[in-house]
Parts: structure tokens; sequence; C-alpha cells
């Protein structure tokens, strides 16, 4: 199948053209993201692939479709930048990668968790300074904290059993429980009381427009005095407005990011020597116990090669008629 590869690094076309060699499809790669003002380079590809800065709303759906595009791949597992109401509309299939690297996201939130608290990257940086004073890198003791984590689906399975691993007690707050989690030892709370008991807080969760904001103003008052607050999963989870006002009162005692709201004009580029237009991003920038990465959780080996076989597999198998159900995404089977 002709297949329109949007937003590519050299990265994606490496593991994308090795996972070819088995599929055989006909890969175009475009370095520029999909947009209303791109999407026509997308025009005559029965397939268009994408990442998680690509733009599918109505107007670029509508455009491919008259395009001759029949299938939408994405190659990540969210689907929030995806209009599914107008692809069905389009006659559009939707396809994405459920579960390519739930070990490497909860690690690296863990990852994130321990610099924060032991504050390695200022150790680092003194270090290299000639400086081996302690002062202001006092840390804590994991081991026998209480841990929260909102959606326990595949990351949220593995964040709690690593965290248990700690020796913490560890609570978590989903929608539908996973036998998985509770076989674990964990337990199901109310969102509330997750706020209530937690000394570290995990984001795990889809963004939807239930989830949207789940953590703004409300629930950042109810949540403990210096609280250590983590997001791997999608930036629109969080308030971003209301992580200023945490941190200047102590509310959040250590912000760990690997996304952001608006990451779409910032993240996955070289900015360099450019000034951050984004004034809440350049805000967050200047706490000294704010730690932030570029949406690079996922970014391991085993994630990049599953991602390109799972995503040519399910062109794969649109060509055959007989999608995987998990890997489809529609707007009725996500409403249930």
């Amino acid at each position: 199948m002709k297949v329109a590869v949007f937003n590519t690094k050299s990265y994606d076309r490496m593991f994308l053209e090795q996972a070819n060699q088995s599929f055989h499809h006909e890969l175009k790669f475009f370095d520029i993201a999909l947009n209303p003002e791109t999407c026509k380079l997308g025009f005559g590809f029965e397939a268009v692939c994408g990442f998680v800065s690509d733009r599918f709303d109505r107007d670029v759906l509508t455009q491919l479709a008259e395009g001759g595009t029949r299938l939408i791949a994405l190659r990540c597992a969210g689907f929030n930048n995806v209009d599914l109401s107008a692809a069905q509309d389009l006659n559009l299939t939707v396809v994405r990668v459920p579960a390519y690297s739930p070990y490497g996201v909860a690690e690296h939130a863990v990852a994130l968790i321990l610099a924060l608290n032991r504050k390695i990257y200022r150790a680092h940086n003194r270090i290299h300074n000639g400086n081996f004073s302690l002062e202001g890198l006092l840390g804590f003791e994991i081991h026998g904290k209480t841990v929260g984590i909102l959606g326990t689906g595949k990351i949220g399975l593995a964040m709690a059993s690593i965290m248990k691993g700690f020796g913490t007690e560890v609570l978590t707050y989903d929608v539908i429980r996973n036998p998985a989690c509770e076989a674990l030892g964990v337990r199901y709370v109310t969102k509330e009381e997750l706020f209530k008991m937690s000394d570290i807080i995990s984001l795990h969760l889809p963004l939807t427009k239930e989830t949207h904001h789940l953590i703004d103003q409300k629930a950042l008052a109810q949540m403990k005095d210096g609280v250590m607050l983590i997001n791997t999963s999608r930036g629109g989870l969080i308030d971003s407005i209301c992580l200023i006002e945490g941190l200047k009162k102590g509310k959040i005692g250590y912000l760990g990011l690997d996304v952001y709201e608006e990451e779409e004009s910032l993240f996955f580029e070289d900015h360099t020597g450019q000034v951050i237009q984004d004034d809440v991003f350049a805000r967050l920038l200047t706490f000294p116990n704010v730690l932030i990465t570029g949406h690079q959780a996922f970014f391991t080996r085993n994630a990049l090669k599953n991602i390109a076989e799972t995503i040519l597999r399910n062109i794969a198998d649109f060509e055959q008629g007989k999608i995987s159900s998990e890997n489809e995404v529609a707007v009725a089977r996500i409403k249930r």
C-alpha cells in the first residue's frame, strides 16, 4: 500500500524501513508535520501515517479523503489529535499502536521521581563545576511513601509493579479496575482519596473530554503540601496555569513533566538560541524543583521497533480487511 508518513525523524525512518522489509509497503517520508497547509502532500496515498503532534481535524481529514486516503495510521497510542466523528463521517478507518512501551514509559516516570527527589540534575551540574557541597540536595526515602497512580492500563500496571518494589503503598484510580493491578495488592480509591493521601502522584490516563484538566486548581487544593506530581501521559490532563500557582505556594514540591499542554509548537524540534514564546512553559523552567523532558518517555529501541512493526502490520491488515479490534479506534468503541 502507498503510505505517506508525516513528521518523521531519522529514527522513524530507520525503524520503519527495517520493519518494512517484511511488509513491502511503498513508504514516502515527509519531515514536516501534518496540518491543513501540508496535507495535500498526502493526496494519492491510500494511507497517511502521523504522530502525536500531527493534526487530524475535520478540515485535514476531509482533504485527505478527497485525495484518496482511506486509512489513518497513528504511530502512537493516543488519539486525542484525531476528530473521530469526522473520520466516521468520511468513512476513514483509524488505527493506532495501543501498547508499544509500557515498561519504558513507566521507567521514565520513575526516573523523573528519582531525579527530582535526589536532585540528580543539580548534583551533576555542581560536580562539573567543581562544587561537591551537599547543601540543598537533601532528599527523602521513597520506601514507605504513598504513591497514587491515575490510570491502570498497561503503563499504569507497570508503574504500580515498579513502585510496589520500592516498598510503597500504592493507591490507584480508574473507571475500570484492572485485576492484574489488584493482584499486586494495590488499592483502588476515589480521585479525591488518592489526591488527599498520596505523597507522589503519577498520571497514566488517555486524554479525553472526561480527563481534560483532571488536575486543576480544585484537585491541587486536595493534595498534600509538597506533593510530587509526575506526568508522562498527555499534557492536557493538567491545567498548566494552575501549576505555576501550586509551585509558588509550595503545594507542589516536585514537578516532573514529559508532556506539556501546548507542546505541539515546542517538542521534537531543536529551538536552541530561540526565545520560547510560551510564557507558561518559560515560567515553569524557572523553578528549581521542576524537571521537564521533551516527550521522550516512550523513546526506547524496543518501543520504536514495536511501533514500526505494529503500524505496518495494521496497514497490511487493513489491505486484507482484518484489522485488529484492539488497534482500531472508532467512535462507538470509545463511547463505550
